[in-house]
């Protein structure tokens, strides 16, 4: 492949709406108004920002992609070794633009989130740091992956974060732990196997399962306690727990099954987008 090829694919196209889209959607919320700036924070979060959390694991996430069964498509890259330096190069490349830009129309809380969110991104992955092996911090960092984004989107409006806002981020941020967690779920073999340690190595599926329906539950308990949601929205919530229920009492050694719960997951993700893209217009 060309390195062009190589880094579209390693920055997951398919899930580059899920950073883009809270920024756009906040920022939007916050300020009313189409502009450069939304503009600009958009297009960073849409592809940059992606480009440097998947590439970065996918580099140091090599040795062990190359024993994982579902990794080499459109849920991991497997990367040759020679294009290591360039994904990393690259990623740096790409972010810095877009990062010194929104700095400079920031201050000095907007520009400590962005810090904090990119750092996020890379002690997730990287050697020495390598949250993503930290049980429990894996969850979490990777929630904030895309958490931060609208947070960041708030606070660049130059907007305090209300009740209403703090409520639907916690329910955002409990999605995103339990979406993580259930995704572990599918390689508690493959991870054991290549001395990774997760949430769900930790937990065993089963109880990873159960983990992020309850994860599920307390989001929609969340958003039917946002004042002012519009009431189909936190339903959207057990959509969740019933897309992943049949995996309740997954064995571990079966956990490659609950793959096929993991990519309704994804199809999922859009659906939610729509219904809260319609709840905004409404």
């Amino acid at each position: 492949m060309t390195l062009a090829r190589v880094l579209f694919v390693t920055s997951r196209p398919l899930s580059w709406v899920n950073t883009a889209y809270p920024f756009a959607v906040a920022y939007f919320v916050s300020t009313g108004r189409v502009d450069l700036t939304l503009v600009v924070g958009t297009l960073f979060f849409l592809v940059p920002y992606n480009l440097a959390m998947y590439g970065i694991n996918d580099v140091f996430d090599y040795e062990s992609d190359l024993v994982n069964p579902r990794k080499g498509g459109i849920e991991g890259a497997v990367v040759a070794p020679q294009f290591h330096r360039p994904i990393l190069w690259a990623s740096f490349i790409a972010c810095l633009p877009f990062v010194a830009f929104l700095t400079t129309v920031g201050d000095w809380a907007s520009t400590a989130i962005l810090a904090l969110s990119l750092f996020a991104v890379v002690a997730y992955s990287v050697k020495g740091l390598r949250f993503k092996e930290l049980p429990f911090l894996d969850s979490i960092t990777s929630s904030f992956h895309f958490v931060s984004p609208a947070l960041f989107g708030i606070v660049l409006a130059h907007s305090a974060v209300n009740t209403a806002q703090s409520l639907v981020l916690t329910a955002f941020f409990l999605w995103g732990v339990g979406s993580h967690a259930f995704g572990a779920v599918q390689d508690v073999v493959s991870d054991r196997n290549g001395g990774i340690r997760s949430i769900a190595t930790v937990m065993g599926a089963a109880w990873t399962v159960r983990f992020a329906v309850a994860a599920y539950g307390l989001a929609g308990i969340a958003l039917a306690l946002t004042p002012g949601i519009v009431p189909w929205l936190p339903p959207i919530a057990f959509i969740y727990i019933a897309a992943i229920a049949q995996w309740w009492s997954v064995s571990d050694e079966n956990c490659a099954l609950a793959n096929r719960g993991w990519k309704r997951l994804l199809a999922l993700n859009f659906v939610s987008g729509a219904a809260v893209t319609m709840a905004l217009m409404g």
